[in-house]
C-alpha cells in the first residue's frame, strides 16, 4: 500500500504575512477556510509537489518559527535558488558539505558552492520564512 506526506503544518504568528511570503515564491493556493473568529487555515503547495503546507488560526500549539529542517528538492539548485532570491526569499549562498543541511547555521560544515561531483542531496542552500520556520 503506498502512503504519502500530504500537508505539513507551520507555525505562524501572522497568517496573512505568511500567505503573502509563499505565494510570492511562485506556491499555488489551495485552500483559505476561515470557520469562525478562531479558525482559519491556508494550505498552498511548490510547483510539482504532492505535499503542500499549511498554517493558520487554531491549527496548532506550536511556537510561531518553531519548525526547522524542511528539505525542498529541486533538479536545479541555482536557478531555484536565483528565482526565491528575486521574488524576496532570504536564501543563502549554495554550498555543500557532508552536515551542511543538518547543521545549516554553522558555517564551519558549509564549503562554498555546489558539491563538485554533483552527487544528490548533497548541494544546498537554506532560508526562512518571516517567522523563522526553516
Amino acid at each position: 500500500m503506498d502512503v504519502k506526506l500530504e500537508v505539513v503544518v507551520l507555525p505562524v504568528s501572522d497568517v496573512d504575512r505568511a500567505k503573502e511570503f509563499y505565494k510570492g515564491l511562485g506556491w499555488r493556493e489551495d485552500a483559505d477556510i476561515v470557520g469562525g473568529a478562531d479558525f482559519r487555515i491556508v494550505q498552498l503547495t511548490p510547483p510539482g509537489s504532492s505535499c503542500s503546507i499549511s498554517f493558520g488560526t487554531g491549527v496548532t500549539t506550536m511556537a510561531p518559527g518553531s519548525l526547522q529542517g524542511l528539505l525542498l528538492v529541486t533538479e536545479d539548485i541555482e536557478a531555484t535558488r536565483a528565482e526565491y532570491v528575486e521574488r524576496g526569499a532570504p536564501v543563502s549562498e549554495v554550498f555543500h558539505g557532508p552536515a551542511g543541511r543538518f547543521h545549516p547555521e554553522d558555517p564551519s560544515v558549509r564549503l562554498p558552492g555546489p558539491d563538485p561531483e554533483g552527487r544528490s542531496y548533497q548541494s544546498h542552500a537554506v532560508f526562512s520564512d518571516p517567522d523563522g520556520n526553516g
